[in-house]
This record gives structure tokens, sequence and C-alpha cells, in this order.
């Protein structure tokens, strides 16, 4: 299927959208969710798979389902056409804090490798796929490292990426140890696989997992600070897990909130 060539323009900083303008007859592809905004003119459809196969492909449709059924994502995507005579825009947002990242396929050798929750939108055509890991251990002790989203064509696709980016040029044979939540994306020349860290105490209170994503050269890697799994772990550990309010905050807070102080303050204590 032919890509939509398709401009584009990343607005913010911390929150980051992609606006992506679409001339007639073009269309977008994007996660069920991502949508921020769309001109009048912009027909929505609901797609079984990524949209990438022939309307009448009843079993590409299936296996592209299929394959994002497999990295957890929904069997339906969603496309965005421009069905006006003119021009039309189109939004899509991150959904958590980090950076939006522009991945042109044609001049990555048409294939890109990245997390599952890492792709945000593309032109349409490009194709949404699974990539394993070859190495059975990864898939038991790999986390997110062990089924990846492989993105297929020549067109732009987009990425998120949490916190802040790091993008690096391996050379051959140079080997970089991550963490496996933050590796966002690689090319696939990129050998990945998962190292043991080695020491059980380190992993045990050292606060860092017992395996680490072993990523060597030749090829380009980009890293993410903000992992969503580790911001939502610390969220899951400040929450409160009784219900209620915590006693933290402000003396104000814990007043407002009715905490320990504003009930002392009432005579609850008596």
């Amino acid at each position: 299927m032919a890509m939509d060539v398709v401009d584009f323009e990343i607005k913010g900083s911390e929150m980051q959208f992609v606006e992506i303008e679409l001339d007639p007859g073009e269309a977008a592809i994007g996660e069920a969710g991502s949508m921020m905004f769309m001109d009048a003119g912009i027909g929505m459809d609901t797609v079984f798979g990524d949209g990438s196969a022939p309307q009448g492909g009843l079993f590409g449709k299936l296996l592209g389902a299929g394959k994002r059924l497999v990295t957890g994502e929904s069997l339906f995507t969603t496309v965005y056409a421009n069905n006006a005579r003119q021009k039309q825009r189109v939004a899509f947002a991150a959904p958590y804090p980090g950076k939006i990242l522009p991945m042109d396929l044609s001049k990555m050798g048409g294939t890109l490798i990245c997390q599952k929750d890492a792709f945000l939108c593309a032109a349409r055509g490009v194709s949404l796929g699974i990539a394993f890991q070859q190495k059975l251990s990864v898939g038991f002790f790999g986390g997110e490292g062990f089924i990846m989203q492989k993105l297929d064509g020549d067109g732009m696709a987009f990425v998120h990426a949490g916190g802040s980016l790091l993008k690096r040029e391996l050379q051959p044979g140079q080997t970089l140890l991550v963490d496996t939540g933050c590796v966002v994306a690689y090319t696939p020349d990129v050998h990945f696989e998962i190292q043991y860290v080695g020491k059980i105490k380190t992993a045990l209170f050292g606060g860092e997992g017992l395996f680490f994503a072993k990523l060597t050269g030749p090829g380009t890697v980009w890293l993410q600070s903000l992992p969503f799994s580790r911001l939502a772990s610390r969220v899951f550990a400040a929450a409160p897990q009784r219900g209620g309010a915590r006693e933290e905050g402000s003396v104000l807070g814990a007043v407002a909130g009715g905490g320990l102080l504003g009930g002392l303050l009432s005579g609850d204590d008596e």
C-alpha cells in the first residue's frame, strides 16, 4: 500500500502533541484515545488491525489485528482521513510527560523496533507488527523488553518517550546496558538481548532489576528517562493503600482533608 506523505509540527514542551497536516485524500492512523483535535473535514473510521492491509484482504486484516493483540494493544486502529477539498489538520497528544519523536522510516531502512506502548500515530500505510526477542530467557525475565512493536514502511511514524530523551549512535561492537523499560526504540541492525546483573544483593538492595537490556551496535538507539511502568509504580507506592487521605503535606492540607490535625482540633480524641 502506498504511503501518505504528511506534513507535521510538534508543539509543547513537557506535554507535547503532534499536529499533522493532511492533503485531500491523505490519512493518518492513531492509537485509540490519542486524538486531541481535528478539523471538521476529517472523517474517522475504526478499522480492524492497522489499516495497512488492502480493503479486500481479510487474512491480512486478521493477521494485523492479531499482532496488535499480542502486544497488548486494541484490535482496532482509528484512521483519520481528509475528506475535504483543502488541507485539514489532526493532532495527537502524548499520554504523559515526555517527548514525541518523528521517525522517517524511509531513512531507517523501512523498519523501526520500539516499545509496545511507545507508538502514538503514523501516516496511513505504516504497518504495525511485533518483534519477538530470539532467546526464550528474554521472555521469562525481560519484562518490557520481550515483546516489542515493529513499524514497517517508508512513511512518517511518531513514537513517545517518557521524561527526557537520549539518542545514542552505537558503533560496530559497541555495547550499552540499559534498564529494559528505558529502551524506547532502536534500528533493526542493533542486537538486543537480556543480560543477568550477576549479583543478587545488587538487585535486592540496589533498587534495580535482575536483568538489563544489552544493546550492541551498529545502529541507533533512543532511550527514555521515565518509563511509564516506573512512573506508575511510584504513583502506586505514594497512593493511600487503605483509602482515605494520607497524613502528608502541609498542616493546612491535613486540616482541610480531615486528617490527624483536623481530628485533634475537632475534639475527636476526647
